[in-house]
């Protein structure tokens, strides 16, 4: 039978539940019991947002409010909407997954929770070891520009295109790289993780921005921006970059190793090495 909750149109007259009144919830299959208060307890996020109405929800056969998602981690998310506390099994193995499915709800709290803790594991680590071989070069890209409504102009441009081609022992640390360095592309952030060809390697491509070229170019072209987040900061050089993995790198307990590379590769960001002792 529909529920009166979730179906209020056929149920004229019934009351709308308390905050307290149990919900259940269909997240990927699996079915999970709560409150509306506990869905509502981070109004920012999507979950928030679903539950006072602000967006529509789908509904599977039996009335339950489904949501498209991974059904076996969203119990960590639900039990974080209940305590505000992060509590993973020592084992846990999922920690990307989790990130993902935090990041499409959207709750903060619970995205800082995580960064905080994949510091931690990889605080945990043994040695470890940071490469990274830096690239650069100038290419010349060309575009249309409009001029009025049926006048069209072809234009070029040089781009500068760089290339990070980075290695670490600590595949941890590649992790916490990924929730900070981000791609643009098609007008949408994704993160670089991604990208991993596997979890100790990753190479990462991406152009500055050109003057004058128009945004929908980027699309048609697949040139890739980096940004840098929270800060919300587009990365249009190697210093800026350079800059960017060291405080990363130097909060996780990394230093510059002394021996190598030689100090001009260092300071012309060609090659960067750190190291990690416990």
């Amino acid at each position: 039978m529909a529920s009166p909750y979730l179906f209020p149109e056929l149920f004229p007259g019934t009351q709308p539940p308390t905050m307290s009144d149990p919900i259940t919830l269909n997240v990927g299959g699996k079915l999970y019991t709560t409150s509306l208060a506990t869905l509502t307890s981070f109004p920012d996020s999507m979950l928030g947002a679903m539950f006072s109405g602000k967006m529509p929800t789908k509904r599977d056969s039996q009335g339950n409010c489904f949501i498209d998602r991974d059904g076996k981690v969203f119990r960590y998310i639900l039990n974080f909407l209940r305590t505000s506390h992060l509590d993973l099994p020592e084992d846990f193995q999922e920690m990307g997954l989790l990130r993902r499915e935090a990041d499409f709800y959207q709750v903060q709290p619970l995205i800082e929770a995580l960064q905080e803790k994949e510091i931690e594991l990889s605080k945990a680590e043994k040695n470890a070891m940071l490469n990274i071989t830096l690239k650069q070069h100038v290419q010349t890209v060309h575009f249309t520009v409009r001029e009025a409504p049926q006048i069209y102009s072809l234009s070029s441009s040089s781009m500068e295109v760089f290339n990070a081609n980075i290695f670490s022992t600590s595949c941890l640390f590649l992790k916490l790289l990924g929730s900070k360095l981000f791609y643009c592309s098609n007008g949408n952030l994704s993160s670089i993780t991604s990208h991993l060809q596997d979890p100790n390697h990753l190479t990462l491509d991406w152009v500055a921005n050109v003057e004058g070229l128009p945004e929908e170019e980027y699309t048609k072209q697949n040139l890739k921006r980096l940004w840098v987040v929270p800060a919300n900061k587009q990365i249009n050089s190697f210093q800026a970059f350079v800059e960017e993995v060291l405080k990363i790198a130097l909060s996780d307990g990394f230093c510059i190793d002394s021996s190598h590379p030689h100090a001009l590769d260092f300071m012309n960001n060609k090659i960067i090495r750190l190291i990690r002792y416990r």
